[in-house]
């Protein structure tokens, strides 16, 4: 396959962003990895490079206006159609609503929304213009639902969300799939194992979400034929809970 994929939260090896972009680059697209710690994002780019994929390393904080242009200026100078865009940034931890700051509330927010609008913004400019290629949204059941502990998430996912819908119904005439796909539950990567640690092997065989197979619906999606666009799906071990 051609056309460059650009992972925004790429991350390390392990978690859902790098999954995610060693799938593309198995299928041969180049990979743009991009992240806030320029070792972490090395890690990816490096392994997919191992087995003959072709990846770029980028720093970069997507609450940056600027950033996230620079990322975008790097796609253009590579002279590829850009295949899809994919917004996987975002942090969680639990706080309660009478001790969450407005400083702490914002940084989820920057990171949670903001970082998706400065990156849809570019994004749809691109791939509008080319009449193809697809924007994909890693969302979470606090975007579809809130929960004690987690107001200042669940605003941002929420809000992602919504934000999704409205590309996918603005820029889907224009030849651009826009989708959400909701992750429900632990995912098995390097954060949850280092929170948690022993704590996963509790969940048993297949508790817990594979990233790599994560990775596998994603690049599924993308794929589809536009006379059956999914818009939104969510993702969930068979055991879990819902």
């Amino acid at each position: 396959m051609t056309g460059t994929v650009l992972v925004f939260g790429a991350g390390t090896p392990n978690g859902i962003g790098g999954a995610i972009s060693a799938r593309f680059a198995a299928v041969g697209h180049r990979v743009v990895v991009t992240g806030r710690t320029q070792e972490k994002i090395d890690q990816t780019a490096i392994a997919i490079r191992s087995v003959g994929g072709k990846a770029d390393a980028l720093a970069c904080d997507v609450t940056k206006e600027a950033d996230v242009n620079r990322v975008f200026k790097h796609v253009e100078e590579i002279g590829e159609p850009v295949a899809s865009v994919i917004y996987n940034a975002g942090g969680n931890a639990p706080i309660s609503f009478e001790d969450i700051t407005s400083a702490q509330f914002e940084a989820f927010w920057q990171v949670g929304f903001m970082g998706g609008f400065h990156t849809a913004k570019r994004a749809m400019s691109v791939l509008a213009r080319q009449g193809s290629g697809s924007m994909l949204f890693t969302g979470a059941s606090a975007s579809i639902r809130g929960k004690p502990n987690f107001a200042h998430f669940s605003a941002a996912k929420g809000a992602l969300r919504n934000l999704a819908q409205a590309l996918a119904r603005e820029y889907g005439p224009r030849g651009v799939h826009v989708a959400h796909i909701v992750i429900d539950g632990v995912v098995d990567g390097e954060r949850a194992q280092s929170l948690f640690g022993d704590n996963l092997k509790d969940l048993g065989t297949d508790g817990s979400l594979d990233p790599h197979a994560i990775a596998e619906t994603f690049l599924m999606v993308h794929n589809q034929h536009r006379s059956a666009w999914t818009h939104e799906l969510d993702l969930r071990p068979f055991k879990e809970v819902w």
